[in-house]
């Protein structure tokens, strides 16, 4: 369906893929109705009610195009008339952008919420579609996404063209990739007789069976991406990493001061495992906060040491890079301090590389790794860099993988020389089934769901402004008293408050307040440069408090980490970034103003900073937005679990699974448009199977030329390369 458009739509063509980017027949009928007017449910004027949504189809009798009274611009008054002669008033705002479209003599059809003015029942800008003579002998009438200068009536008019040329032997021509065996078994329709009913159904039955198969077609698709990114990933030997008894390893598990839980002996095990074999090992360890990741890391890397290999350690900020290294020092003690006086037997050393040392720091950084001095290397994406090489990399961890693009991942996989390193990569948000198969497939998937010994409990409270505004001093008062017992405090804001108004958020932070009820109307989120000090001259006065946020050079963050972790502050205002991996067992309360600009895994992760010692935790969510709003739901569904995994399935339904499902495009136009990891989970997990067996049997899909098509229809062509070039 790669034909170009013009042989077949002449001048039409140029309009659908300047507006719309559907430039071959394939994309137009991939362009899927958005909705369809069932013409038998269709009410009558004669039987509208105030205040219900409708669907009508009417003439345009009438036009009166006129001045607002209240405020700029014009409106469009319209007399509808329908077949059994009953008319009905409707309004048009801004009407010079509708006249062109709405005049006397239209068929259209018009949805909208019935009102009254004047004591008649009328539509207010109400959403149309108008109709051609086809539309009015069809049982269903077909609704296309479509913009100002190309209508749905067109679209659809274009379709219909397309399809009527293919079903008259022209030259458009559909093979159907799925193989027979497959369609049988799950009683899927032929692709041509599906692409026909979604454009033009004839029934109810029609379009779900149509909608059925074509889903189908895009969960097998992503699919076969994932198993054949896993064959690539496989097909290049590794250097195999056994356990060496009385090495590194066994004298770490000697200096632990804790016992491993049973998950985290579980999934060490399972690494352990990977490492040895002369395959690439490709896991993912999902946790919730506090899990003990990094303890699994950190022995993984050791067992790689032990085998003579280096180890590198991928985080995504400086911030977080540099905790990751004074933390497995810290875990270390002398068995970090190899070439050192006192460094015990069977040390190594631990190296920090990141974009912004000195000259001086960086070429000994890059000579350490280079040369082998340093077992383990830890950096931000500066690792990633052509000119940092290394003497034999044995194993490649990645924190935060929701941080990293595959490119990311697949660059640091190319520095192993001709052996591939191994790789693992950690998140701390835990990731529902169906995103996990249809985002991470690629990768062997390991969950950490208990919280190992001596975590304390956190509780969380909902601080409504909008309802109890004098809870905002109860606020600092409890700040005070954690501070007053020994402890310490974070005080988490949106933004950083810099001079320039439009940059509101955080360099190193994930995207916020997108899911906010705001409306547009709020006031700005609150700012770490606006909080902190009017805490130390108000409520906080003469305590210890210091800011933190991405914009500050690297080695002013890593001094305020440091003082904070030494206790020589007491309270640190901060932006999201110490979200992940900053681990101060002191700190036990976190106060998150205006939380409910926060999605619901990033509130999960920032409260996981407290309840990391012997002294239970306390969160403060505080909200100005109203009770029975959906962002007051949000916070109350953070209040009432600390289950990361719990939260994680209500984020995914809450957010545009399009956020999701974009990861699989790298920024390419879309070939998922029907895909529900909601809906669809049953016919993904099949998907997963199917695809497996399929690149199992057929490597290239050599044998398969129409799946390799979908492939690339549905992630995209230069996607698709990829994989196929690791074969």
């Amino acid at each position: 369906m790669l034909s170009p458009l013009k042989p077949v739509l002449g001048k039409a063509a140029e309009l659908l893929a300047k507006q719309l980017e559907i430039h071959t027949v394939g994309d137009l009928v991939r362009h899927y109705p958005r909705r369809y007017v069932d013409r038998g449910k269709l009410t009558d004027i004669a039987g509208l009610e105030l205040g219900e949504h409708a669907t009508i189809i009417a003439l345009v009798e009438k036009t009166t195009m006129r001045d607002m009274r209240n405020r700029r611009g014009t409106m469009l008054q319209v007399v509808l008339r329908d077949e059994k002669g009953a008319t009905l008033d409707a309004t048009f705002f801004n009407g010079h952008k509708v006249k062109h479209f709405i005049h006397p003599g239209v068929r259209a059809v018009f949805s909208g919420k019935v009102g009254v003015f004047n004591k008649k029942l009328q539509l207010t800008h109400p959403q149309f579609d108008p109709l051609d003579e086809a539309d009015e002998i069809r049982p269903f009438i077909s609704v296309y996404p479509a913009t100002g200068k190309i209508t749905s009536q067109e679209i659809a008019r274009c379709v219909r063209q397309v399809l009527d040329v293919r079903d008259g032997g022209g030259r458009v021509e559909v093979t159907d990739p799925l193989p027979g065996s497959l369609r049988q078994r799950e009683g899927l329709a032929e692709l041509g007789r599906a692409l026909r009913r979604i454009h033009v159904p004839e029934s109810e039955a029609d379009y779900h069976a149509a909608r059925n198969r074509l889903v189908w077609d895009e969960a097998l698709g992503v699919q076969l991406a994932l198993a054949l990114r896993r064959q690539a990933a496989v097909s290049k030997p590794a250097a195999a990493c056994p356990p060496r008894r009385g090495a590194l390893l066994d004298a770490f598990d000697a200096r632990l001061p804790f016992t491993l839980t049973p998950g985290q002996q579980e999934v060490g095990a399972e690494i352990a495992a990977d490492l040895a074999l002369r395959h690439p090992m490709n896991r993912l360890v999902q946790g919730d906060v506090g899990a003990g990741k990094t303890v699994i890391a950190l022995r993984a890397m050791l067992q790689a040491v032990d085998a003579g290999r280096q180890a590198a350690m991928l985080a995504p900020t400086e911030t977080l890079a540099a905790q990751h290294a004074r933390s497995l020092r810290t875990m270390l003690g002398p068995l970090a301090q190899a070439g050192e006086l006192g460094a015990a037997e069977h040390a190594t050393s631990i190296t920090l590389l990141t974009g912004s040392l000195g000259a001086k720091a960086k070429r000994k950084a890059l000579l350490d790794a280079q040369s082998g001095e340093a077992g383990i290397v830890v950096g931000t994406h500066a690792l990633i860099q052509d000119r940092v090489g290394f003497a034999e990399l044995g194993l490649v961890v990645v924190d935060e993988q929701h941080r990293f693009g595959v490119e990311q991942r697949d660059a640091l996989r190319g520095r192993g020389g001709d052996l591939a390193p191994h790789m693992l990569v950690m998140t701390a948000t835990p990731i529902p089934r169906t995103v996990a198969m249809t985002v991470y497939g690629d990768l062997q998937i390991s969950s950490l769901r208990e919280l190992p010994e001596g975590r304390s409990p956190i509780s969380t409270t909902v601080v409504p402004l909008a309802e109890k505004p004098s809870w905002f001093a109860s606020i600092w008062r409890r700040v005070r008293e954690e501070v007053a017992a020994g402890h310490q405090a974070y005080v988490v804001c949106p933004r950083v408050g810099d001079v320039d108004p439009q940059d509101l958020i955080d360099t190193e932070d994930p995207d916020i307040g997108a899911d906010s009820d705001d409306g547009g109307a709020r006031r700005p989120p609150m700012a770490v440069l606006e909080v902190a000090p009017k805490l130390v001259e108000g409520p906080l006065e003469g305590l210890r408090i210091a800011i933190l946020h991405g914009k500050m050079p690297p080695d002013e963050k890593d001094a305020v980490m440091r003082a904070f972790e030494r206790h020589e502050l007491d309270v640190l205002v901060a932006t999201t970034v110490i979200e992940v991996g900053v681990d101060v067992p002191n700190a036990t309360a976190m106060v998150i103003l205006d939380a409910d600009r926060f999605g619901l895994s990033q509130l999960h992760q920032l409260r996981g900073r407290v309840g990391r010692g012997s002294a239970p935790g306390v969160c403060l969510l505080v909200t100005d937005m109203p009770a029975a709003t959906a962002a007051r739901e949000r916070l109350d569904a953070v209040a009432g679990t600390t289950d990361g995994f719990v939260l994680a399935q209500l984020d995914l339904e809450l957010r545009r699974e399009g956020d999701v499902l974009g990861s699989m495009q790298s920024g390419r136009r879309s070939g998922l448009r029907l895909l529900s990891l909601l809906k669809h989970a049953e016919i993904i997990a099949k998907a997963q199977v199917y695809a497996g067996d399929i690149v199992e049997q057929d490597p290239g899909l050599v044998r398969h030329p129409g799946l390799f098509a979908l492939v690339g229809e549905t992630v995209g062509d230069e996607e698709r390369a990829a994989y196929l070039d690791k074969v």
